[in-house]
Order: C-alpha cells, then structure tokens, then sequence
C-alpha cells in the first residue's frame, strides 16, 4: 500500500510513484477535501453571464478569473483560516499537465544537462521547484535528467504540497533516486542563502503572475548562488483560434490587460526575466512552448476557454453581451470537435555564472 505523504513543511519523505498516481492523489481520503468556492462567493465564476448554466459548464476553481484587483481566482479548504493563502484547484492543474508537458522546450534540456553534468564534487542534484503546485514540473523533469535528484518544492500552499510529495517521481532517466522535501514559503524570500547548493531552480506557468520586483529576486537569487534556472510555460499574449472569429483580437487584448493587473508581468514576463538575469551575466535562451489544443484536448479548451473569455470580460464589461454569445460558439465547436486552438507559451533556460569555479 502506498504511503501517504502528510508532512509538515520542511519534512523529508521519499519519493513516491509517478505521474499517472496523481489521478490517485487526488482522491486521497482527506479531511480538508472539501472545495467550496472562489474566495467565497457561489455559482459562475465565468464573468460571462449565462455562460455557467449547470455544473458541468463552471469554471474550474483556479482556471477562470480573479474577483479583486490582483487575485487569480482560486479556492479554499472549507476550514482555512482568514490569513492563509488562497490556492489553485489540483483538479485544473491535472487537466493541463499533459498538455504542459506536450508543450515544454525540448530543446532546451541539452544544454541545461551539458551544465548540470560540469558541476563540480556533486553526490546528485538539487533541484528548487518554485511554486511547484501538484509537482508537475517535477514528474515531467526528473525522467530526463540523469543522476540522483533531491527536490525541494517550494509552494505557499500546504494542500498543494501534499499533492506534490504524494505523486513525485521515483527515479531519474538512468534509474537513480528521486527524493523529495517540502517548503512552505512566498516567492518573494527567495535568497542566494536559501539556494545554496542549489544544482538548479525551476518552475512552470508562475513567470507571468510576478511582478517585476519579484522576477528581479528570482534572478538574483539564482545569480548570488550560481546555480541554473529553467523556467517554463509563461503566457506570450498570443492565441490562434480555427476557425477565426472577429472578436479574436479584442478577448486576446483584454485578456492581456487583465494579466497586467496589479503591477504583474503577465505576457511581458519572459522578456523582463531575460533582461533581469542577463543583468546578472547570465545566458539566456528563450523557446516558444505553445499548447496546441485539439478534438483530444476538449475538456482543458472548454476550461480554458471559459476562464479566458471570463478574464477578458472582467477586464471589459462591455464585452460582456458579445462575450457571451462568443463563448456559447466556442462551447459548442470545442463539444463538436471542430475547434482548434493554439495557446502560445514561451520557456526560458538561464544558465547563471556558476560560483564554485565549474565551467
């Protein structure tokens, strides 16, 4: 029977089996299960009036838009407290891991290995996982890379840690161990002392909700502790919809001037990182990691489709009319398979100047 992963943060435990056991993990028996509501409130979270008629059309709490300035809409345990951090709906971040990881830069893993394989008088590899959510990054990582791994996971969010620790990876490309440890903590107390020894940092679909300050502490960090960062699957601003629609372009646009609010980066992520860690001598390379979402991806298009349209009409209620009878179109091309959607993504492979004399 396998072991549940209840850990506090900080606890070490081993690592547990692979990506198909997060469905598993997922329905763990758990006394904080219950998911209620965005921040509280009840019903369509859509922003689109009439575009959340049952269940089955909502939102998936997590996927749709914020109701405040500065909030990603999110969920609650039924039991958490007024002070604790708000979080994502592990049943959104399953429905895209195999398109994350469809998506990811292939092309990036050979230098990215070519480094870790010149770092001097290492047993095995740390690996930071910053905002690691439900650990997909991990499961997708930890195959390609060869050695024994040590994954420090790094979420502000207990619940998603459990889910993390629970559905890690076991070994790496070659058969070497995985291990796993948890750390609850924010972005923004990231330090070159918290890195240290740090074989590398990485993190998937978290660039575009930092602000520029905290991009600019990510890159410091990583650069005061010389160690490498991948960073994967940040929003570019582009969306190609087949067959083409005349409100395309305004959805798109008021969907990026939602992902601008409060100050975070949003589709200009990618190029502030790369100038920030280019200010710290870092080489930079940058790969396009677009989802191509088809007739097989149907549910993440209908849930993508529902929190985009939902964020673009928050930022712009006078689409909402249009809006609606847009998204009900989009509905029922994606149900009929006739809708074809691509999502582009950009990741980033920073390769920091190394501060142990490695090359």
């Amino acid at each position: 029977m396998r072991k549940t992963a209840t850990t506090p943060a900080g606890g070490t435990i081993p690592a547990q089996p692979g990506p198909r056991d997060a469905t598993d993990a997922a329905q763990l028996p758990d006394p904080q299960r219950g998911i209620v509501s965005a921040e509280g409130a009840e019903g369509d979270v859509s922003g689109v009036s009439g575009s959340a008629g049952s269940d089955t059309d909502a939102v998936i709490l997590g996927a749709g838009p914020s109701f405040r300035p500065g909030e990603r809409a999110t969920v609650r345990l039924r039991d958490a407290g007024p002070d604790d951090p708000p979080r994502y709906a592990p049943e959104w971040l399953e429905l895209r891991e195999g398109a994350d990881a469809a998506a990811r830069a292939h092309d990036l893993l050979d230098p990215l290995r070519i480094r870790l394989a010149n770092l001097p008088g290492r047993a095995g590899l740390v690996i930071h996982d910053v905002g690691c959510g439900t650990g997909s990054m991990g499961r997708w990582l930890a195959p390609h890379l060869d050695g024994a791994q040590h994954w420090i996971l790094h979420d502000r969010d207990p619940y998603l840690l459990h889910f993390a620790a629970v559905a890690s990876p076991r070994s790496g490309a070659d058969g070497s161990r995985v291990t796993v440890e948890t750390r609850r903590g924010d972005i923004g107390r990231l330090t070159p002392d918290a890195l240290k020894g740090a074989s590398l940092v990485t993190a998937s679909a978290l660039l575009d909700v930092l602000t520029r300050e905290e991009v600019d502490t990510l890159a410091a960090a990583c650069a005061g502790a010389g160690c490498p960062a991948l960073l994967t699957l940040s929003v570019a601003g582009r969306v190609e919809l087949t067959p083409s629609d005349p409100l395309d372009t305004e959805v798109t646009e008021a969907f990026n001037a939602h992902q601008r609010r409060s100050g975070m980066l949003g589709p200009d992520a990618v190029t502030a990182a790369a100038e920030a860690f280019a200010e710290h001598g870092a080489t930079v390379q940058v790969h396009p990691s677009p989802w191509r979402l088809g007739p097989g991806e149907s549910a993440l298009t209908a849930q993508w489709l529902r929190g985009w349209v939902g964020a673009a009409v928050e930022e712009r209620p006078e689409l909402r009319e249009r809006a609606d009878r847009y998204l009900r179109e989009r509905l029922a091309a994606c149900e009929a398979g006739e809708l074809h959607v691509v999502v582009h993504h950009s990741d980033l492979l920073a390769l920091c100047r190394p501060t142990g004399g490695a090359s």
